[in-house]
């Protein structure tokens, strides 16, 4: 299968945009790297020889060796002829990089800066539903439902519907925007009406709030939602409900908060006391 009819059949099976160029393109990087041999007689040896000939080489990172491998399975597994056991193909092994988490009074600071009702509200959204920024910015105004108190997040990742609490500071502060910037089809809209929101400009925002607040961490839009995971957990929320609020597929995703909370850390008692 060439890889133009591979594309076809990611678009086929509905995965993302993003997806769909990244694995394109990475296969691309494999099958160039073994041009002068067919298709059918590549094996997993050789999938052994591109990522220490060309991924390590090159430096190129564990999670762009994981998209590749990602890539090479989808692929091979719409081959009939091959000599590759898609099952057998390694993955580089995974660091366990744990979330960046802020402190309450930090997540204050930075969304009481901004005195600018828009930007104050969707970083404010944000965090106080767990939405990632792609999230955020495909909110309608139809998806925020004041009778019951919640946000309707449609379409998120892995093309799954989920709903998100919407607490009445949220509602007030959403009320008092609506009736500054009338938005008609996006709940945030950019410059252009009817056109969502930049997410560059948002990562501005943000940017803009942490030089004002004085924070130096390299604070991201997504640490506010890895924020509001932990801080529910710590709050004693129940990890499925948090699996749930979060929009993740396995619990396992969502157990990493466990090591971010520092609730049970602070009940330890350090041996250096009794010294």
């Amino acid at each position: 299968m060439p890889a133009g009819r591979f594309k076809q059949w990611l678009h086929s099976k509905r995965y993302s945009e993003s997806t769909i160029t990244t694995y394109s393109e990475a296969l691309k990087s494999f099958l160039v790297f073994y041009r002068e041999k067919p298709v059918a007689e590549i094996t997993n040896e050789d999938v052994i020889v591109y990522n220490n000939e060309y991924i390590l080489k090159n430096n190129l990172s564990a999670s762009y060796q994981n998209q590749i491998v990602n890539a090479i399975k989808l692929y091979f597994a719409t081959i009939r002829e091959t000599k590759i056991e898609i099952d057998k193909i390694h993955r580089p092994k995974r660091s366990k990089l744990l979330p960046n988490v802020l402190s309450k009074e930090e997540i204050k600071l930075i969304l009481n800066t901004h005195s600018n009702i828009k930007h104050k509200t969707m970083l404010s959204l944000i965090y106080s539903c767990g939405l990632r920024c792609g999230e955020l910015l495909a909110l309608q105004p139809v998806h925020i439902d004041s009778k019951r108190n919640i946000v309707l997040i449609k379409n998120a990742k892995g093309k799954k519907d989920r709903i998100a609490p919407l607490s009445p500071k949220i509602l007030e502060m959403l009320r008092e925007y609506y009736t500054s910037f009338r938005p008609t089809t996006y709940l945030f809209e950019g410059q252009i009406k009817g056109q969502p929101y930049d997410a560059r400009s948002l990562q501005l925002i943000l940017k803009q709030a942490l030089q004002k607040t004085g924070i130096t961490k390299p604070v991201t839009l997504h640490w506010l939602r890895h924020s509001f995971a932990t801080h529910l957990l710590e709050s004693g929320t129940d990890l499925r409900y948090i699996q749930e609020l979060l929009g993740h597929n396995s619990s396992k995703t969502t157990e990493i908060y466990t090591h971010v909370s520092t609730k049970s850390i602070q009940q330890i008692k350090s041996p250096f006391n009794d010294l």
